[in-house]
């Protein structure tokens, strides 16, 4: 992605220079990026549903330096939000709404958040209760080393602009509905609407790709396709347990998350993301 020298966004806390130590969510590792993320949403904010995860952990701290590495790191990520800023506050103009910027937290180890602690291995996720992203950024080197995605700097923005799909949502009202939903719903009705929302978010990063291809470089698409290709549910579920139980889906199969987000690439159009006529049929 071309992103140097361009604007970075103001809404980024850098807390990787003093991390919490321990491990806060249980039932870690890439599971808990499923399992996590979904609650997140679905609840809310509801910190409840976190304190039912939290382990026994340590609430020290430890202080550095970030290295020259992890400046720039930062620097990119802050640079993509702002193109998120910019795509989203004119999708939404057009539409006669008014959206409002989420905030991103870069930590490392664990974190506390209004939605509760959690640990890097819960990955990326939004928290709807205080509208941020969080992110331990060695998530990715665990996405390309056991999960084998290619990697590439186009995979930390899929998935960022899949996050901020989720603030989307917020925003739109769609996560409160679902959550109303799920509460009437069967445990597996309640899983394919999760499937619905996490399909929706990437539909929505798809979007937001096509209104900001301007910055693409070459072979973007294709890191965000095998990045999209590793999360899903079922390479999940066969890297960690050799079996697959479409019953549990919460995010979608790979095929799903690669055809919803070329989707939204291909159109450029917000209203073709209806993923849950498709899921709930």
């Amino acid at each position: 992605m071309k992103w140097r020298g361009r604007r970075q966004s103001g809404n980024v806390e850098d807390r990787r220079g003093s991390s919490g130590k321990g491990k806060l969510i249980a039932g870690g590792g890439i599971i808990g990026v499923i399992f996590v993320i979904a609650q997140f949403i679905l609840s809310d904010g509801d910190v409840s549903v976190l304190q039912q995860l939290e382990g026994s952990g340590s609430s020290q701290t430890e202080s550095r330096e970030l290295t020259a590495e992890e400046e720039e790191m930062g620097e990119f990520v802050a640079t993509v939000l702002a193109d998120t800023e910019d795509v989203w506050n004119e999708v939404f103009a057009e539409n006669n709404m008014n959206y409002q910027e989420p905030g991103l937290v870069l930590f490392s180890d664990a974190v506390q958040t209004a939605c509760g602690g959690a640990s890097s291995a819960s990955g990326p996720f939004y928290c709807p209760a205080d509208q941020k992203i969080y992110m331990d950024l060695s998530f990715f080197d665990q996405l390309r080393q056991r999960f084998g995605a290619q990697g590439g700097d186009y995979a930390v923005v899929y998935v960022m602009a899949h996050e901020v799909g989720h603030h989307v949502q917020n925003l739109m009202g769609t996560a409160t509905k679902v959550r109303r939903l799920q509460q009437q719903s069967s445990k597996t009705e309640a899983n394919e609407l999760s499937v619905a929302l996490e399909l929706q978010a990437d539909f929505y990063a798809g979007v937001w790709t096509k209104e900001n291809q301007q910055y693409l470089s070459e072979g973007d698409i294709e890191e965000a396709l095998s990045a999209a290709n590793a999360v899903g549910d079922d390479a999940i579920q066969k890297r960690t347990s050799g079996r697959v139980n479409p019953d549990s889906f919460t995010h979608g199969t790979s095929e799903q998350r690669m055809k919803w987000f070329m989707k939204g690439y291909r159109s450029g159009d917000i209203s073709q993301g209806d993923t849950f006529s498709e899921v709930l049929n």
